[in-house]
């Protein structure tokens, strides 16, 4: 398969941006799918601990970008369960 996509990229060059932007969009999905997969607090990849939420505090980053946010300097104002 890839042979056949380099003798179609030699045959038509203008095919090669097309190429790049799809590979490069393909691999961007991965990479996200992947960050929300390891690094989301709602997935529960451990049984033993069903609900690991819960165990984050107020200066854990839940937002992937915050603009005007800064972590570290929330207070704690909720219960410990």
């Amino acid at each position: 398969m890839l042979r056949q996509i380099i003798s179609q990229a030699k045959k038509h060059p203008s095919l090669i941006p097309l190429f790049v932007f799809i590979g490069t969009g393909a691999s961007g999905a991965t990479l996200y799918l992947l960050r929300l997969a390891l690094f989301n607090p709602d997935v529960c990849w451990d049984r033993n601990n069903p609900e690991p939420w819960n165990k984050l505090g107020p200066n854990d980053q839940y937002k992937f970008y915050s603009v005007n946010v800064d972590y570290s300097k929330l207070k704690k104002e909720r219960p410990d369960f």
